[in-house]
This record gives structure tokens, sequence and C-alpha cells, in this order.
């Protein structure tokens, strides 16, 4: 893992696309996805975000994962546009509409789900601190069930259609982690909803970013307590 002072990594290696990346954070495995379902061949760097290396906020000032460099050294950042790229640069296997307003449906969906990812955080901290989250958890509960009614409105398997698309990945990262959050019981009065996940780890992208529970807990413990175990499990 790069931190600060580690020796800048060398050019991105020729047909590949180079991810900087945290194996842990639900973001970076959304470009992680991404590259899995399309066959892209890449090299990952992973970064010690509590300690960043100077050369790669050179490369994104931000400093955040996931980071694409390409064997030209242009630089993409921030998870959607990221994925957008990857999904437009190698146009094998699409995951998204080719329909501009297919693609601005999927783009709706992510805006709504992006008011639902706080919650993955507000409630454990909340938890942590003693605090009552049966308000909170109310409205996660509120919100998954919009989302199983969606996918009952469709009649469809997955968000975008019978197959996976864009979507599906976007959101995944966030529901692979309810059981270390504690809040699997958020799905419990939402049937498709909760087949949807059951579908999605059948899929071999999927199955490839993953890790074990135990040793999600593990990173998240570390993570709590303010001392990020990034190299756990290796």
């Amino acid at each position: 893992i790069f931190l600060s002072g580690s020796a800048a990594p060398g050019p991105v290696p020729k047909d590949h696309i180079r991810l900087y990346s945290m194996r842990f954070c639900p973001f970076a495995q959304r470009a992680r996805l991404v590259l899995n379902a399309k066959g892209i061949k890449y090299d990952t760097i992973n970064i010690n975000l509590k300690d960043k290396p100077d050369w790669f906020l050179e490369r994104n000032p931000l400093g955040l994962v996931p980071t694409l460099e390409t064997t030209a050294g242009e630089v993409i950042y921030e998870s959607p546009i990221t994925c957008e790229y990857l999904d437009e640069v190698y146009p094998e296997k699409k995951l998204l509409p080719a329909s501009p307003f297919g693609k601005a449906q999927q783009k709706m969906m992510l805006e709504h789900f992006s008011k639902i990812t706080p919650y993955f955080y507000k409630i454990p901290t909340g938890r942590k601190n003693g605090e009552d989250v049966s308000g909170l958890e109310a409205e996660l509960k509120e919100k998954f069930a919009k989302l199983n009614e969606d996918l009952v409105n469709k009649k469809t398997k997955f968000f975008g259609g019978d197959s996976i698309t864009m979507i599906d990945y976007m959101m995944w990262p966030w529901f692979e982690r309810l059981e270390i959050f504690e809040l699997q019981s958020c799905l419990d009065g939402t049937p498709e909803l909760k087949k949807w996940t059951e579908r999605m780890l059948e899929d071999p992208a999927v199955k490839a970013t993953m890790h074990s529970m135990e040793t999600y807990k593990a990173f998240y413990q570390s993570y709590v307590v303010g001392k990020p175990d990034y190299d756990y499990g290796l």
C-alpha cells in the first residue's frame, strides 16, 4: 500500500488502465466492479487514505479514490465519472443504456441513491455514541421500500432491466456492507429488493470484488477506532 514518502509508481503498463483504490472503499469498489464486469485489463495501486503520498495528490488534488490514470497520463476521478468513462472508452459489454433518456434515468436513480448512502454511516455512528437511531432506521426502511416499489413496478430483476447495468453496480457496494453496519433488518419489509441482493451475489464481478464478512468487520473495527488497517487480510 502506498503512503506518504512512498516512491511514485512507474508508467501505466501498455494496454492497461491504472486504478488508484483502497481495498475497503465502497466508492472505489464501484470502479472495480465496472472494470471486472467489462473485462478491462487494469493494475491497482492501493492508497493509504490517512497518509497520502504527495505524488497521488498531484494526480488528484482531492485525494480521493477511485482515481483512474491512462497510459497517456490522463487522470479521471469521482466514482460515477470514472465508471461512465470506462463504459465509453471500452465499448464492449455496455453497462449504460444507449438512449439519452435511458442514461438520464440511471443518473436520476443514482441521485436518489446518493441520498441513501449517508444513513450507512449515520446509523452505526449514532449507535456507537449511544444515540437513539430508531428514527434514522425508519427513514432508511422507507427509502428501501421505495427501491423495492421501483423493482415491483418495473417487473424486472435488476434496476435497469433483466440484466445488470451500471446503476446496479453503483448501488451494490453499500448493500454488500449491510451486515457490517448491522442494517440487514432494514431489508425485512422489501422482498423484491432482498431478491435483487441475492441475484447480485451471483454476479462474477461482484464475487471478484468482495471481501469476507470477517475481513470487512476487522477493517471496520480498526477504522472506527481511527487506526484503519488498510492491509488487513493480505
